[in-house]
């Protein structure tokens, strides 16, 4: 650690100290210093060590939809929650169902992962696969149809 950085903590104690504040936040030149004071924290550390923050990575995401209205059919299953669609449990599985396959009420049709939980998406209705509406790995909005049923 820097002498300029220990001063700056210094400083920055004694102000916490002098002003019976519980805590400040400090960057300058790509250090963040944070001073939290004994009536912040929640155990008897009162003051935390510099930290070098990373620079930020841009990262591109793709659109999670290009707001089209979607034409839903009374015969789609949708989806009952935002995530990412799997068609199969794994990569190297087959699919929960494909086109012309039969389904029953309550059989697992695929997986949306929200919040990193794979949740089982179960049939509403039973039918006949005649499409599947979304890709594999694939973000889903709420309602979306996942399945069309003949």
């Amino acid at each position: 650690m820097e002498k300029e950085q220990q001063d700056a903590i210094k400083e920055l104690a004694q102000l916490l100290h002098e002003n019976n504040l519980s805590e400040i936040d400090y960057e300058a030149n790509g250090v963040h210093i944070r001073i939290v004071g004994p009536k912040a924290a929640s155990s008897e550390i009162s003051c935390v060590a510099p930290v070098q923050v990373p620079a930020v990575r841009e990262v591109s995401v793709p659109a999670v939809h290009e707001n089209k209205p979607v034409a839903v059919s009374s015969n789609d299953i949708l989806s009952p929650m935002v995530g990412i669609v799997y068609l199969s449990k794994d990569p190297q599985s087959p699919a929960f169902v494909k086109p012309g396959d039969t389904v029953s009420v309550g059989q697992t049709i695929c997986l949306v992962e929200a919040m990193k939980t794979f949740n089982p998406i179960k049939a509403t209705k039973a039918g006949v696969i005649k499409a599947v509406l979304v890709e594999n790995g694939s973000p889903v909005e709420f309602n979306q149809p996942l399945f069309s049923l003949e």
